[in-house]
């Protein structure tokens, strides 16, 4: 047994398909049967589930791809705490982030981040906050930035920064010209919403039980910049980050409608204990922290 064979497995537990593995590791699918083979016969079990219309893991398949995701972590790990005595930080970082993180907050600190860290390659996934929260149980990704919380208990969940939600509506809204808007002005609207999975959608959800609020109708659109055109067009308003909007209310597009309650929320970043000591882990929670 070595390492690339654990590679391949890992790699072929991931897409179930024996040619789209031997393409993602630039090998033939002959070598990557091999690579099975060797490891069955090592472990002396049946790894992997063949048929004619697709490939499953078995149960102690899943065991080893546990055990062989750890190794690789471990190995990444080394490399790093080798490299950390030389005082660098080098190599590739992995971040997941939600849409709104991802999208509006993450960008303003990257050009920091290949300033202070000139060796470090970035590899940044945009997605909603359960999509990253799995992709980081995986281990898909180094170290994930969400809104809100997760119920994932075996991974590691710290906050970073406070975000404010505003409530937007379009120029034309008649919310938009009130100076003193109210909870029972909210009321019967038609609201705008991201989708299921999203942070911001269940802060949405959580501000329209608190208060009472009855709606209208409620649309659901799968980014933030769906929601504001959405707005823009007078389709409804919406509850959204301040980050998403500064833009568009300097530029008239949306209006920030003047409630006296402020709503905030915790941004967080979320990893495995395994990625706990990793150089390039810590010193980009380290920046995050000092710039945000």
């Amino acid at each position: 047994m070595n390492v690339e064979e654990l590679v391949t497995f890992t790699k072929l537990c991931e897409l179930k398909n024996f040619t789209k593995t031997a393409e993602a590791l630039t090998m033939s699918q002959p070598t990557v049967s091999l690579h099975l083979k060797n490891l069955e016969q090592e472990f002396q079990s049946q790894l992997i589930q063949r048929s004619s219309k697709q490939v499953s893991v078995t149960p102690t398949g899943e065991l080893l791809l546990e055990r062989a995701k750890q190794i690789q972590q471990l190995i990444a790990q080394t490399k790093s705490d080798i490299l950390a005595c030389h005082d660098a930080v080098q190599g590739e970082l992995k971040i997941g982030a939600s849409f709104t993180i991802g999208e509006y907050i993450l960008p303003m600190i990257l050009g920091d981040i290949c300033m202070e860290y000139p060796q470090l390659n970035l590899d940044v996934t945009i997605g909603n906050t359960e999509e990253i929260v799995k992709q980081v149980k995986h281990l898909q990704v180094d170290i994930g930035l969400i809104e809100g919380t997760t119920n994932e208990k075996e991974l590691l969940l710290m906050p970073f920064m406070e975000d404010e939600l505003v409530i937007i509506v379009s120029p034309t809204h008649a919310l938009a010209h009130k100076k003193d808007v109210q909870m029972s002005d909210l009321q019967n609207e038609v609201w705008l919403s991201r989708e299921l999975g999203s942070g911001t959608r269940e802060n949405l959800q959580h501000f329209l039980r608190t208060h009472a609020i009855k709606t209208r109708a409620i649309v659901t659109i799968s980014s933030n910049q769906g929601v504001k055109e959405a707005v823009m067009n007078n389709v409804g308003i919406s509850l959204i980050s301040r980050y998403t909007v500064m833009r568009d209310v300097k530029f008239g597009d949306v209006v920030i409608v003047p409630v006296a309650e402020r709503f905030t929320r915790v941004l967080s970043y979320v990893y495995s204990p395994v990625m706990k000591n990793i150089r390039s882990v810590s010193s980009f929670i380290e920046l995050v922290e000092e710039k945000l």
